[in-house]
């Protein structure tokens, strides 16, 4: 209780009892979450005992990081409500906060790779990080895909190889691996004369399912083998190259034979090829130092390989 002889303080008093300033403590009057009681004949605020439990929620609340919206919210939902009000904001500014935490490490490390590069390269490097986003944003690299992709493609066929396909920057980066999400970001992102990406002739598959099933089955093939290259397997004929093979066979309508396998090694090999982009892609996803983790890039060169063993054991 207050010890004045009507039971209320003055903005000073509470201010003071509450351990924060004056000035705050007139914010969140004029703001309309720390209700006078009254104004003595001068004018000047005049509290009751329980606005210095309020200012005390208040503080808390602020000191948080809980924005005023939020706070209001909190404040003004009944005791049963407050409490998943509460939660919820809180859980937000966590969110945010890592946000934060995330861009603020990209940027260490951009800095620190800037800082540590030989001096006759520092421009460059300074001008290649400086145009990525801290953190990065993958919106430039989904678009690279998008385009590269059969027109015809299922949405959530589509949403499952961007899945695979582009890779998410770490949250605590090294420089190597920002140089990498840089480098990937400048080759996706520059100007394209004629047709340099164009779509590879053994996935041109006609109807409207058969780009979907196709990918689909890329999708698994790679990812027994991803397993098959993390363990250090050199490429060889087996189920791996057996789901790849069915991938394609299956699209197109066709069985999977010796003839197929001989024809599909050959357009495989013409095709055109963005190894730089896997390149990029497996610096970035894999821990500077070790073994670099498979992209869908790698797996697909591991069954492209294990298929011309194959066919070339066939055909001797």
């Amino acid at each position: 209780m207050f010890t004045s002889h009507d039971g209320l303080c003055s903005i000073g008093e509470l201010a003071e009892r509450a351990g924060v300033t004056v000035k705050a403590v007139r914010f969140y009057s004029d703001n309309g979450l720390l209700p006078e009681a009254a104004r003595s004949a001068g004018g000047h605020r005049r509290y009751g005992p329980e606005a210095l439990g309020r200012l005390r929620l208040l503080r808390s609340l602020r000191t948080l990081g809980l924005p005023v919206r939020e706070v209001r919210r909190v404040l003004g939902e009944e005791e049963d409500a407050a409490g998943s009000v509460l939660e919820g904001a809180v859980a937000g500014q966590l969110r945010e906060l890592g946000s934060q935490l995330a861009a603020l490490r990209w940027r260490e490390a951009a800095l620190r790779l800037v800082l540590e590069c030989p001096p006759g390269e520092r421009a460059d490097r300074l001008r290649l990080v400086g145009s990525v986003a801290a953190p990065p944003s993958t919106a430039a690299l989904a678009r690279f895909w998008r385009a590269w992709l059969p027109p015809r493609m299922p949405a959530r066929a589509t949403a499952a190889f961007l899945d695979a396909a582009v890779p998410q920057p770490p949250d605590d980066p090294e420089p190597a691996q920002v140089l990498a999400f840089a480098r990937l970001y400048a080759l996706v992102t520059r100007p394209c004369t004629g047709d340099e990406r164009p779509q590879p002739e053994a996935h041109k598959v006609s109807g409207s399912r058969g780009p979907a099933v196709l990918y689909a089955g890329l999708a698994q093939a790679y990812e027994l083998a991803g397993a098959r290259l993390r363990r250090g397997h050199g490429p060889f004929p087996g189920e791996e190259l057996d789901s790849f093979v069915d991938a394609y066979a299956s699209a197109y309508g066709s069985r999977d034979t010796p003839g197929f396998r001989s024809v599909l090694a050959g357009q495989l090999a013409a095709d055109p090829r963005i190894d730089r982009y896997w390149e990029l892609t497996a610096e970035v996803i894999s821990a500077p130092g070790g073994p670099p983790e498979p992209t869908p890039g790698s797996a697909h060169d591991w069954l492209c390989a294990a298929l011309h063993v194959q066919t070339a054991v066939a055909a001797g």
